[in-house]
């Protein structure tokens, strides 16, 4: 029976933690969302950069909605015709 311990074997050595940019936990838990803002900066410099010029309304604009509030007007309404 030899029940002498060896040193300096592997079961002796305490376990030390790996650095945490060796673990790939950190890495689904930061990456997703670092993604998630780089993103939105880039969709932002998009938007930013591609934005459409204002439109000013013209004066008679109103006026050619007019048939179509007068449809919907009459549609929601149970009047018949006599």
């Amino acid at each position: 029976m030899n029940t002498s311990s060896r040193s300096g074997t592997r079961a002796d050595t305490p376990l030390q933690a790996p650095p945490w940019w060796r673990v790939p936990m950190v890495w689904l838990v930061v990456g997703g969302p670092l993604a998630v803002v780089v993103a939105s900066l880039a969709t932002a410099v998009i938007a930013i950069r591609g934005a459409d010029p204002v439109v000013a309304a013209e004066p008679g604009e109103g006026a050619a909605a007019r048939p179509a509030v007068q449809a919907r007007n009459h549609a929601a309404t149970a009047a018949t015709r006599p």
